[in-house]
């Protein structure tokens, strides 16, 4: 069983519980996220939902796919292209297509060999790291739903997860931007939901970041300013990396600004 297929599903569920209560008007609030609406994010999760499973399923058809949707850009871009593969799903409608989807993919990963390896629309991966790029990508979108309704969200941790891809990513960092990094990755050390705590790289007092795992995990998925947490950041590699960590896939990402993004009061 592929653990991180089980938690990529326990993490859709807890999106899911939080927006089933939702009426279907709700679902065209804008959110902190780039004005994208509560639709926005559900089409943008069940489509690359699909594309990381039929990766998987069908790889011929998932490159014909990649290759339609880079080709997106002189149509609108990326959201015009989720909005027209969606084909006027919205609502609670949409809510429950991607419920029922996440739940049979979730279960078909759980048997897959974590290191087959698939495409995407970066460099080929495990399938190991494709379903936890699912979880980091519906834990960081979930983000901004959190923060929409005004819940603040009990992280579990299944995040470890994310603060692997987060760590991992220290050159995609740099790599994305054409930079090469100032040194090597900083060591980092996290207090996990749970109290455990989580260290990664080499122990150094002179570069290092100390704190929150959420807070890790929601600075290189880019749903936070590093100056709108509590990390300590020790040594100038280790404050130019969470200056614009980015764990995710496609071109550099600017963070947002702090302050922009919060768990607005109810």
């Amino acid at each position: 069983m592929l653990q991180e297929a089980i938690d990529f599903k326990e993490e859709s569920d807890a999106l899911y519980g939080l927006l089933s209560t939702l009426e279907d008007a709700d679902f065209a609030q804008p959110t902190q996220f780039k004005g994208w609406t509560l639709n926005d994010v559900l089409e943008h999760l069940h489509m690359w939902n699909w594309a990381a499973n039929e990766s998987h399923a069908d790889e011929a058809n998932f490159v014909a796919f990649l290759q339609d949707v880079m080709g997106s850009a002189a149509d609108g871009g990326m959201k015009a292209y989720e909005r027209k593969w969606i084909n006027g799903l919205s609502g609670r409608a949409l809510l429950e297509a991607w419920h029922t989807f996440y739940t049979d993919m979730s279960a078909r990963f759980t048997q897959i060999d974590p290191k087959k390896r698939l495409k995407w629309a970066g460099p080929d991966m495990s399938a190991r790291s494709s379903i936890s790029a699912r979880l980091m990508e519906t834990w960081a979108h979930g983000q901004e739903v959190f923060d929409h309704l005004g819940v603040v969200r009990q992280d579990a941790d299944r995040i470890r997860s994310i603060a692997v891809l987060g760590t991992n990513t220290f050159g995609w960092t740099y790599a994305t931007r054409k930079q090469t990094p100032p040194g090597p990755m900083p060591y980092v050390r996290l207090t996990a939901p749970s109290g455990d705590i989580w260290e990664f790289g080499t122990p150094s007092e002179a570069e290092r970041v100390d704190g929150n795992a959420s807070e890790f995990c929601q600075v290189v998925t880019q749903v936070r300013n590093i100056a709108d947490t509590q990390l300590q950041v020790t040594g100038e590699v280790a404050q130019d990396w969470m200056s614009k960590a980015q764990c995710f896939a496609g071109g550099p990402e600017t963070p947002p600004a702090p302050g922009t993004r919060f768990t607005k009061s109810r």
